[in-house]
């Protein structure tokens, strides 16, 4: 990067709103488990289960009129870290965007719901953004 912009840095980028950035000769990584484990102390869900896709499929969750209502703030902060989290992961954006329509009267099924994304994202495995130099390309890696 440094060949192409100028810069007033005297080290690499490492981190940078939340993204992790890893600069290597072929490209560069980008990756947000940090912010992930950060989330997850945040809202006191470091001990849930890990849950293998961010939403079961075939799952049906509506508007719940007779369900148990839920702190709506906690929701929407759930959901608005989520959504900050789907610049890097692509593959959540469905499952937040299917809860994010219940921020205006969220019940403890959508709360429920809500967790698989977050509890997704505490896996073994670690998902980075490629950036390559090479062929131009954006590509996911898995390590």
């Amino acid at each position: 990067m440094t060949t192409k912009f100028e810069m007033s840095t005297l080290r690499e980028l490492s981190f940078f709103l939340g993204l992790q950035v890893l600069q290597k000769p072929d490209g560069i990584l980008i990756n947000q488990s940090n912010y992930i484990r950060d989330l997850l102390k945040c809202f006191h869900m470091n001990t849930s289960s890990v849950a293998k896709t961010p939403m079961a499929s075939g799952t049906l969750i509506g508007a719940d009129p007779k369900g148990k209502l839920v702190d709506h703030k906690t929701y929407r902060a759930i959901i608005g870290s989520l959504l900050y989290l789907t610049a890097s992961r692509p593959d959540i954006m469905f499952a937040t965007c299917f809860c994010a329509r219940f921020q205006a009267n969220p019940k403890e099924s959508h709360m429920m719901a809500v967790v698989g994304p977050l509890c997704c994202e505490e896996s073994e495995t670690t998902i980075f953004i490629m950036l390559s130099r090479l062929t131009q390309l954006i590509s996911f890696v898995f390590t």
